[in-house]
């Protein structure tokens, strides 16, 4: 698939990092995406109208459409919000975890009866220092549930860099991205698997970023960096050696590559869409995909430093 055939829209702010599409009712077909200033963007199925609607004060990342309308923003400093798409009110719902503020709020997924699934990426480092967990690899991710009773917990921790979450379409498990290992983990919510983990897909081509259930049923993943054979060393390396590999300048750091690509899986495990687009690997493409949703056949696409929100029709 050639960089042609990937529209772009632009947004009014840095780092649109994902994206949802609003369902039945006034938002119905409106692209909402969060940027790196605080913002959260509501834009229309077209493109041509973009607006901000609400300013979170931290640093939104994973959106989902709650089941009032409301957004639901995993905000990775200020935890799960919900925001009024109308009045652009942001309420705080979780902040923290066992009495600990949580350290990288990442993204969400929302089942039917109003449970929320959602990742906490590390408790070491926050998102301004991602780089530090992913090479020093610290397994302090969580996958944490939000029941309808306003209870809080952890359902499975230890996971290295927890980032996408989705429910299948049964709501039978739910699924949780591994940047780090470039698995995605599944935890059986019903069935004779209930309450055991087993791996949706494993040796992904590159590093897994948010993912998402589609309106076609699939889960789909947003690869934001192809393998990088440095950064599977250094996370084999002597903890001293990984920690002294974060201190160096950026610009000598293991960077992420240039490219645009999303995969579909089936609750077999099965690959049902690779999605490569040949962008332009010099840096002038749309880049580093980290955000996933496919509605409609259209695959929408949000990025961590982006200035932009993209879609391809599949």
């Amino acid at each position: 698939m050639s960089a042609s055939q990937l529209s772009v829209i632009a947004v009014p702010g840095p780092g649109a990092e994902d994206v949802v599409v609003g369902g039945p009712g006034p938002d119905e077909g409106a692209v909402f995406t969060g940027t790196e200033d605080g913002s959260i963007f509501r834009i229309s199925h077209d493109g041509e109208s973009i607006e901000r609607i609400a300013h979170t004060g931290g640093r939104p990342l994973g959106i989902e459409i709650d089941l009032d309308g409301r957004l639901l923003v995993c905000d990775a400093h200020l935890g799960v919000l919900r925001v009024d798409t109308r009045s652009g009110a942001v309420e705080s719902v979780v902040h923290d975890i066992e009495n600990t503020p949580m350290a990288f709020c990442n993204n969400a997924a929302i089942a039917a009866d109003g449970t929320v699934w959602f990742s906490d990426s590390s408790t070491k480092y926050g998102i301004e220092r991602w780089k530090d967990d992913f090479v020093q690899d610290t397994r302090t991710g969580r996958l944490a549930r939000l029941g309808t009773d306003g209870t809080v917990e952890v359902v499975l921790d230890g996971l290295a860099f927890a980032n996408g979450v989705a429910l299948s379409a049964d709501e039978s498990y739910v699924a949780v991205a591994e940047t780090g290992a470039r698995t995605v983990v599944r935890w059986w919510l019903t069935g004779p698997k209930a309450g055991t983990r087993d791996l949706l897909a494993s040796d992904l081509p590159g590093y897994p970023d948010n993912i998402a259930r589609g309106s076609d049923g699939l889960i789909w993943v947003s690869i934001a960096s192809p393998t990088d054979p440095v950064v599977e060393r250094l996370q084999r390396a002597p903890m001293a050696v990984r920690k002294l590999v974060t201190k160096i300048p950026e610009r000598l750091q293991p960077a992420p590559k240039h490219t645009v690509r999303a995969q579909a899986y089936d609750d077999a495990g099965t690959l049902v869409h690779d999605v490569d687009v040949q962008a332009d690997r010099g840096g002038a493409a749309y880049h580093m995909v980290t955000g996933v949703r496919e509605h409609d056949g259209r695959l929408w696409l949000g990025g961590l430093h982006e200035p932009a929100v993209a879609y391809l029709d599949l």
